[in-house]
């Protein structure tokens, strides 16, 4: 008997009982009330009147909730259906394949993706076991585990690696649920998973990008001190000897410059293929970053043998650099630097040999230079003086001397040229040939310069007040702060803060720095020339100067610099280049100003070339502005 037909008895059945019992309850109440029988007999007719609508009620309401109840009940079963079709839609366009087993792990069902995925037709798998697609990389605790980790929540999540049709093995990443049904027994497996390949892809290709260089295809930086530090480690144990030789491409900026970064790339990619061939596959060859690359030659044991490797590297790139349409020639310098005898750690041998390939570079370039303990010293220095450089701006303790300049004619100081020295609060006065290399290294020299044009410009204003004439105080200007578009802005604040006629200020500009980028150059000094203040070449003729241009440039003094000043008045070169750029100088309309002179047979040698101005230890050293002296 269905279940439908038992309710509908009990129903009845009950309806039944509550009939019989309102009948016998209202046939007691009737007899209570009056035993005329005419009265009975209406009360007997009404008691049945009323459990008819009684009972019409109920059946209305009970016809009205059934129907209610089918409606609902039909209105679920169309949703249940929306949903099994939204689901199945969802099941067969999903990315992500899917598998479905039944209880003993017989395929029951696949969708569209995992056909795409595995290469595997449907009818080719249902019916199947899941290890039909067993790779052979998992070994039989890896799927124990797996089957445990359902047993215990019901889910696994993983990456494993499967096999396509095709023979292929790939990783997935796959998701394993465990089904049950009402009664809470295991039903189905359901597995989903993607292919992970692209990724696994990617994440090869950003390991090997965080570890070579893009350009080259060398080792980086990274991998090559982690090599280092791998080499140190094994020579260590087995008592051999390494060479680290740290090599840069000599004025490879010039190549970027003028014939652009396409080019210099090119060049770069040239130089390590070129570098393999020299080198061969037994050492480590690695581009650490712009034109410097590393080589790690293991079970070197002699100064010589890293000494043979390097002149070899020398040697290989100076054979010409085909570019395009360009024949290039490029030189190297190199820095050595050995293990276990000039240090015993990956990052002490790396800073020794940039200390020696600082040392190449030094001597000339396009050669190589060995560690030295006296290296690191000079480094270490050079560092500290960096710092302390720093802090004598923030402190104040630089200071600017002045030296006189006079007319060689009249022997009478007519100017001064400011010069900043070091008041070192430990050390004492530090001379300018120790900490101004070091300012131009680290880009100090421009704030440096810019400092003792203002102080300079102050002091001249002094001197004016005080009645102190002179015709100019000269400040030398760096080719950093020369080479900044903004410096014709800085010198008019200046003029303007400090009040000092403009024709009293001088700016000495290097020769290099004017002829380094000549049409930027002449722009900036036409700007600096219309504050009206004067100009001079500082060092004339230590550069490659071309007239053409030397013509063009609004200056009214050329320097002579002091190296040619010393062989005076007997060395047969020095007197002739000295001739040749007075006479240049007095047809282009300009002074001459002469350096260096420390006798008066140069001061009388100059005067007899005319020359117009002097300035050495012959006429005064450089003292501060309270020691000059005015005779």
């Amino acid at each position: 008997m269905s279940v439908s037909v038992r309710d509908a008895l009990r129903m009845a059945a009950l309806y039944l009982v509550l009939s019989m019992l309102w009948l016998g309850l209202s046939e007691l109440v009737l007899r209570s009330m009056s035993d005329d029988l005419l009265a009975l007999t209406v009360g007997r007719q009404i008691n049945v009147v009323v459990w008819v609508l009684l009972s019409a009620l109920l059946i209305f309401v009970s016809r009205a909730r059934l129907l209610n109840f089918i409606g609902i009940g039909a209105r679920l079963r169309s949703e249940d259906r929306e949903r099994l079709r939204m689901a199945a839609a969802v099941f067969d366009s999903t990315l992500e394949g899917v598998l479905v087993t039944d209880r003993n792990g017989l395929i029951v069902h696949v969708n569209r993706a995992f056909m795409r995925i595995t290469g595997y037709q449907q009818d080719e798998v249902i019916g199947q076991r899941p290890n039909k697609f067993k790779s052979g990389r998992h070994g039989a605790p890896f799927y124990q585990q797996i089957y445990a980790t359902l047993s215990e929540k019901g889910e696994w999540s993983g990456e494993i690696w499967n096999r396509r049709k095709s023979g292929e093995i790939y990783p997935q990443w796959q998701t394993i649920c465990a089904i049950r049904d009402d009664g809470g027994d295991l039903s189905h497996y359901v597995a989903v998973f993607s292919d992970i390949s692209a990724i696994k892809h990617s994440e090869e290709e950003l390991a090997y990008l965080a570890h070579h260089d893009p350009l080259t295809g060398l080792p980086n930086r990274l991998l090559f001190n982690d090599r280092v530090e791998q080499a140190l480690a094994a020579a260590q144990a087995n008592k051999r000897g390494c060479a680290l030789l740290l090599l840069d491409l000599d004025h490879f900026q010039s190549i970027n410059d003028g014939l652009g970064h396409t080019i210099g790339d090119q060049l770069l990619k040239q130089v390590g293929e070129r570098l393999r061939e020299v080198l061969g596959a037994s050492v480590t060859l690695a581009r650490l970053g712009g034109d410097e690359f590393g080589v790690l030659a293991e079970n070197c044991q002699q100064v010589g043998q890293a000494g043979k490797l390097a002149q070899a590297i020398i040697e290989r790139l100076r054979e010409p650099f085909e570019c395009d349409d360009h024949r290039l020639f490029i030189s190297a310098s190199i820095g050595i630097s050995l293990f276990p005898s000039d240090a015993l750690g990956a990052e002490q041998l790396l800073r020794n040999a940039d200390s020696a390939l600082f040392k190449a570079k030094g001597n000339g370039r396009a050669c190589y230079a060995l560690y030295t303990e006296e290296l690191t010293a000079h480094a270490q220095h050079r560092v500290e003086t960096a710092g302390e450089l720093r802090r004598a701006l923030e402190q104040e303790e630089l200071r600017v001397f002045f030296q006189p300049v006079h007319d060689l004619h009249s022997a009478k100081m007519i100017g001064v040229e400011a010069l900043v020295r070091w008041q070192h609060p430990s050390r004492g006065l530090v001379p300018p040939g120790e900490f101004i290399p070091i300012a131009e290294r680290t880009g100090l020299i421009a704030e440096i310069d810019a400092w003792v044009l203002r102080q300079s410009c102050r002091q001249m204003v002094r001197w004016q007040a005080e009645g102190k004439r002179l015709d100019f105080v000269a400040v030398n200007i760096s080719s950093r702060l020369f080479g900044q578009h903004e410096l014709y802005r800085q010198v008019a604040e200046v003029l303007h803060e400090t009040g000092l006629d403009p024709a009293l200020l001088e700016l000495e500009v290097t020769e290099s720095a004017v002829m380094e980028e000549p049409e930027v150059a002449l722009e900036q000094l036409h700007r600096l020339r219309e504050l009206g203040i004067n100009l001079a070449i500082d060092d004339f003729g230590t550069g490659y100067s071309s007239l053409l241009r030397l013509k063009r440039l609004p200056v009214q003094k050329l320097k002579i610099d002091q190296g040619f000043v010393a062989g005076l008045p007997f060395d047969d070169d020095d007197i002739a280049i000295v001739r040749v750029i007075i006479a240049l100088a007095r047809s282009m309309g300009m002074q001459v100003h002469a350096e260096g002179i420390e006798q008066a047979e140069q001061a009388s040698f100059l005067l007899e070339q005319q020359c117009q101005l002097g300035q050495g230890y012959w006429f005064g050293r450089p003292v501060p502005a309270a020691e000059l002296h005015w005779g």
